[in-house]
């Protein structure tokens, strides 16, 4: 990966930068912080925090933020996970500087306005409500509340509308003075720009908003024990009164840290019911027989676990043959490994669709920033190859065991 530099300034802010062949620049500040960090806060400040985040600054109004990139033709953007919190913005190569700048101010100084802290929360709010009306993506959620519960992991990520109607400016100011360290941060910037000089450009960029070195270690590596991580086992069904059912079945699945395991586990889920129709799920409930409206296998890694889920949407009528078609398969996959000519053309598809992926600047920009927050560098296209080419069909067959185990997997159904 030699059109990739990554390091880390003296400030303690991870950094990486990537050429591409676009006249299109990306950049993004991903800031070490997510829902499982709320704790002595009201639940959602960490999505709360990112709304609220453009809504002034020490020398910005919210107006003015709000058309700073518009009228350079450019986009900008933010999103929550349990772990992270991500700004980001596409621009033309030429006004990287002004939106990395504006992503840094945006992290550094905001001032959260009461006046517009009131317009956001309502926003918020709306958007709480209307998870209802999306049962597909309401009961994936409550499946991992109930999967991690009594866990960090567990807490919903927009909060309930209760507990953002609790949250004050001098709470979101307190998160962001707690949170939004330099040494939990990471800036990734891919465009079409000789790499030494991005990297000047970049570290010189962050340098005017974190003049001062840092002391302290970097946050990147593994997350120290909050609570103990007891997984949930349960079989639940809820009468919802919708026109489709959504079931979630699913376990926990290796880390981010468990790096040969994960990438075992990445390799299964595609095999299972990844984005191609020839996944064998895809094959079974949709191509062969039309039983669902959709179907595709979810894995998400966290600093100390991960969850792997098969989510579906089907009529009433065809749940029971959708669960049986999904058991009797996982269980082949449990007892009988592939043949050796499956496994290649099984990596293959992976490799290709990683490789189509890293293509999109703004994928590999946010991708870099992930890494970087996780491990502190960025791996290799070389290096993630090998690992895949690695797996075994008995590393796979033990995989889908250790998920889907009898005593492991759960089942959440919508009617």
């Amino acid at each position: 990966m030699a059109n990739i530099r990554f390091g880390r300034t003296e400030s303690g802010v991870h950094y990486a930068v990537k050429r591409s062949g676009s006249a299109v620049g990306y950049c993004a500040l991903s800031i070490r912080c997510g829902t499982r960090d709320e704790a002595g806060y009201h639940g959602g400040i960490a999505h709360f925090t990112e709304h609220t985040l453009f809504k002034g600054t020490t020398h910005k109004s919210a107006a003015v933020i709000n058309g700073y990139l518009d009228k350079l033709g450019g986009e900008l953007n933010a999103y929550t996970t349990k772990e992270e919190i991500v700004i980001h913005a596409t621009v033309l190569k030429e006004d990287l500087r002004k939106a990395g700048s504006l992503l840094l101010e945006l992290a550094t100084c905001p001032t959260f306005p009461q006046r517009e802290i009131e317009t956001e929360r309502g926003v918020v709010i709306d958007e709480i409500q209307s998870y209802k009306d999306s049962p597909s993506d309401d009961v994936y959620d409550r499946f991992e509340e109930k999967l991690f519960a009594g866990h960090p992991l567990g807490s919903a990520i927009l909060g309930t509308a209760d507990s953002v109607r609790k949250i004050t400016s001098a709470e979101l100011q307190r998160f962001v003075r707690e949170k939004f360290l330099p040494e939990a941060m990471a800036f990734t910037v891919v465009a079409d720009i000789d790499e030494a000089v991005l990297e000047k450009r970049v570290k010189d960029l962050i340098a005017r908003y974190f003049p001062e070195p840092s002391v302290a270690a970097p946050i990147a590596g593994v997350r120290p024990p909050e609570v103990p991580l007891q997984p949930a086992h349960f079989d639940e069904t809820k009468d919802k009164r919708n026109h489709e059912v959504n079931a979630v079945i699913g376990a926990v699945a290796p880390s981010l840290y468990e790096e040969k395991d994960r990438i075992t586990a990445v390799l299964l889920g595609n095999i299972l019911a990844g984005p191609a129709s020839n996944s064998i799920l895809n094959g079974i409930l949709r191509e062969r027989n039309g039983w669902v409206y959709a179907v595709e296998n979810s894995y998400t890694q966290y600093a100390d676990t991960g969850i792997m889920a098969i989510c579906l949407g089907c009529d009433r009528s065809n749940l029971e043959k959708c669960c049986a078609a999904v058991h009797k398969e996982i269980v082949k996959l449990q007892t009988i490994p592939l043949t050796e000519s499956r496994l290649r053309a099984a990596k293959k598809q992976l490799l290709g669709q990683l490789a189509i992926s890293s293509d999109n600047g703004e994928a590999q920009c946010l991708s870099m920033g992930k890494s970087l927050l996780a491990y502190g560098r960025v791996s290799p296209d070389e290096e993630v190859r090998s690992r895949i080419d690695a797996v075994t069909a008995e590393d796979l067959r033990l995989m889908a065991v250790r998920i889907f185990g009898a005593e492991s997997t759960s089942r959440l159904i919508f009617l």
